[in-house]
């Protein structure tokens, strides 16, 4: 009789522990399944979102430029239509393509004129193996970014959040994720690259004008296209770089090839000699600056938010980075090959190219191009300081364009003070996109999915070659030790250290950097 109470009673249990368990198990399939609808839902809602802004656009687009028409007749109505398609063509991006010209055209500028400086510094095959690894590297930071972005957007568009007439930045996302102490970090070192950026291409464009006109000094030729960069400030957004980034891209195409089969042609110099690397603050001098190279998706969630489906950005940059490897392995190795150790003191190719008019017309396009991306590394600075004094959702042009002007000023005038060509992208590289574009990213990426709530419910999954969310984070944290230890600590060591010293040769607000001595002044004939 006790065996049969004690059977009854243990199948009773065994009952209830299955009843149990059947019922977490239904329940958690039906949250599984309730959180993948919500995704869907989600998803399917950003899209239609983004169709109605577009739209939107569209129409507020078409009623200004044909509002004031309508009363001409058909004749003119039609003409008109054809002028807004032509102003859509080229003025207004948004698409798969534009993100990915904008990418390839901003990744690599006037850094393609120093990438042979660093293959001196470097030696020929850690400059080749450190291009395709930082290449490799950012590309994988920039879809972090871009994966951070997509899940804040979900995130606040769940609680009804407009994003119109409003322009989502970096700082904006971190703050979102994680709060405000990680939106003071973005925000800090987001701003000071993107400063020294702007900084480095003005710097570039007088240091590239002086090869084909030396009749000014470098200094003056700062005050010039200071002015001239200044003009960036009439362009809207990142949906407007439409036509400009497709003929940046076209400039350093052109440049590339121009240096490559230019180096190839000249041959290599009389007693040509490859001794890198032989200083190890030369090296990781070298190194930074390819860091910095492939560190430039500090815009990365600006051109994001300038698509009309933001999600298919994802590997957008990843196939930017394999373009750009062609341009910069080709003509970096050449120009190495060619010039050797001479490169050492010659942070800008040009300087030892022959000059011919195949090499004014690409100083030309680079000094195009450096104003194309001046605009990129300015625009991002241009909505902070809107967004600060209150103008940021101000209509008119012309009115945000004279807001933005005092943001150019202490660009111009860092960029009097440290002309140091090649140097400075060193230093901006260990210094500041070390952290910006490959360190924080990546502690976000693991602070954000922390908690196995966060991981079930991510607007993004794991990509198709990660196994898990382990797999991930154990890259995430290789990234941050790698750059930590290598980019900011000995990198920031030799390019620090390689920049005093420019400071000692040259002095601040030196007039003409790395200028050939004057010759002697005529002697008089009697």
């Amino acid at each position: 009789m006790k065996e049969r109470d004690l059977q009854e009673k243990i199948l009773l249990k065994h009952t209830t522990v299955v009843d149990s368990y059947e019922k977490k198990s239904m329940s958690r399939d039906a949250e599984n399944r309730v959180a993948a609808i919500q995704q869907k839902i989600s998803a399917l809602k950003q899209e239609v979102d983004d169709l109605l802004d577009f739209n939107e656009e569209s129409i507020v687009a078409s009623s200004d430029l044909n509002g004031s028409e309508r009363q001409k007749g058909g004749d003119a109505e039609s003409e008109d239509h054809s002028v807004f398609d032509m102003k859509s063509m080229l003025w207004h991006g948004g698409s798969a393509w534009d993100a990915w010209f904008s990418c390839s055209s901003n990744q690599v500028a006037q850094v393609l004129l120093t990438l042979p400086y660093s293959f001196s510094q470097l030696g020929m095959a850690s400059g080749i193996v450190l291009q395709i690894f930082y290449g490799l590297l950012g590309s994988w930071t920039a879809y972090l970014i871009s994966v951070l972005y997509v899940e804040y957007r979900a995130r606040k568009e769940k609680e009804n959040v407009n994003f119109k007439n409003h322009v989502i930045q970096w700082f904006e996302v971190l703050d979102g994720l994680l709060g405000p102490y990680w939106k003071a970090i973005g925000l800090a070192f987001n701003c000071t690259f993107l400063l020294f950026g702007s900084v480095i291409q003005l710097i570039a464009c007088a240091s590239n004008i002086y090869y084909i006109n030396d009749n000014l000094d470098k200094r003056t030729w700062t005050y010039i296209f200071g002015a001239c960069c200044a003009t960036t400030v009439f362009i809207p957004s990142f949906h407007n770089y439409r036509i400009w980034s497709f003929l940046g891209l076209g400039m350093t195409t052109y440049t590339a090839w121009y240096m490559a089969i230019a180096a190839l042609i000249h041959g290599q110099v009389d007693g040509v000699e490859h001794t890198g690397p032989n200083k190890l603050v030369l090296y990781f001098t070298g190194a930074t600056n390819i860091l910095y190279t492939f560190g430039g998706h500090a815009v990365t969630v600006e051109i994001m938010h300038a698509m009309w489906k933001p999600r298919k950005f994802k590997y957008i940059y990843l196939l930017a980075t394999l373009y750009v490897f062609t341009l910069t392995l080709p003509s970096s190795a050449a120009v190495y090959w060619a010039f050797g150790d001479e490169l050492l003191n010659h942070s800008n190719a040009f300087s030892l190219l022959p000059k011919t008019r195949w090499r004014d017309a690409a100083v030309i396009l680079m000094l195009i191009h450096q104003f194309i991306t001046f605009g990129f590394a300015c625009t991002p600075l241009y909505f902070v300081w809107e967004k600060v004094i209150g103008m940021h959702d101000t209509k008119s042009i012309f009115l945000r364009a004279v807001a933005r002007l005092p943001v150019v000023i202490p660009i111009w005038f860092l960029a009097i003070i440290f002309p140091f060509f090649g140097p400075i992208n060193s230093a901006v590289g260990a210094l500041l996109v070390s952290f910006t574009v490959y360190i924080i990213p990546a502690i976000a990426h693991m602070l954000t999915y922390r908690t196995p709530s966060a991981r079930q419910n991510a607007a993004e999954k794991p990509p198709r070659f990660m196994s898990s969310w382990a797999a991930m984070y154990v890259l995430n944290a290789f990234v941050v030790v790698w750059v930590l230890v290598v980019g900011f600590g000995f990198g920031g060591w030799a390019s620090m250290t390689n920049f005093v010293r420019q400071v000692d040769t040259f002095g601040l607000f030196a007039k003409c950097y790395q200028c050939k001595p004057a010759g002697p002044p005529p002697t008089k004939q009697h």
